[in-house]
């Protein structure tokens, strides 16, 4: 029987420290290393954040719209930084925020979770909003591969509050209504389920149960858009060792190109969220 994602997971975290590296190549931080925003830039940048940090972190994260940019080369340098990340023991996290009809979504599935494609990913993020039983492709195929779906629920932006803090016709907030959702789905498995949901570390702490969900978070806005360890801990402070991931990304980055600064940022961050997730 295929190992569980959230099984995997946890065991990842509690062997290497609670934190996520996002790799977002935007064109300012590549420039801000002194390169020039091309597809050479895009490759030098990627693989330096890998190499510096391999020995470092459980998971990256990279966000696949700072490659998409560059269409087909860009997707060639993605697959390159994800087959080395496969290759060191690494899990990836796709950062696609895929999220459509069913039939679409199925296609996405194939894409980002199947054991033949080269973009395949230990687990994707994926958006709720055109409904949430239009993920059930996505889902299944996680499931039977032993991958995992991180579904947003309660992100860090602010513009992304007025829908996330909508009331559906029973009441309850869309956010607390994904999260339990996503705990449905979970219900089956034994140990942390292969479902996991976005929660920004600004966010308040919703009225859902965080530690009911059978799943993991992904804890986005760590850094520089403001959130803390002490804001992981405090909102999370029930949730089961190994079930939080707080993803970093331009705290870090920014450390660059030495290898050396980077990887030094990247354990401040990760020593720092241990202790407080203690």
């Amino acid at each position: 029987m295929t190992e569980g994602f959230g099984d995997r997971l946890q065991q990842h975290l509690r062997e290497r420290g609670p934190l996520c590296v996002g790799i977002d190549p935007s064109r300012s931080l590549i420039e801000s290393w002194g390169r020039h925003d091309t597809v050479e830039g895009l490759e030098f940048f990627c693989l330096a954040v890998l190499e510096a940090i391999i020995d470092t972190v459980a998971v990256i994260k990279p966000q696949v719209a700072f490659f998409e940019r560059f269409g087909s080369q860009g997707y060639r340098v993605l697959e390159r930084v994800m087959s080395e990340a496969r290759d060191a023991d690494l899990l990836i996290i796709a950062d696609a925020k895929r999220g459509d009809v069913d039939t679409t979504n199925d296609g996405y599935a194939e894409a980002w979770l199947s054991e033949g494609s080269p973009l395949r990913a230990d687990a994707m993020t994926v958006s709720p909003y055109l409904g949430f039983e239009s993920l059930a492709p996505i889902l299944h195929l996680a499931r039977a591969t032993g991958r995992g779906v991180f579904v947003l629920a309660a992100t860090s932006n602010v513009e992304g509050r007025v829908i996330q803090s909508a009331r559906t016709q029973d009441g309850r907030s869309v956010e607390s209504f994904v999260l339990e959702e996503i705990r449905r789905c979970n219900q089956p498995d034994e140990g942390l389920g292969p479902f996991g949901a976005v929660l920004g570390a600004t966010r308040d702490r919703p009225q859902f149960a965080l530690e009911t969900l059978k799943g993991p978070y992904l804890v986005p806005g760590v850094g520089s858009q403001g959130g803390t360890p002490e804001n992981v801990a405090r909102v999370f402070e029930r949730c089961p060792e190994g079930s939080v991931l707080a993803s970093v990304s331009r705290a870090i980055l920014q450390a660059g190109p030495e290898r050396s600064s980077l990887r030094d940022a990247a354990r401040r961050w990760r020593d720092d969220l241990a202790h407080a997730l203690t």
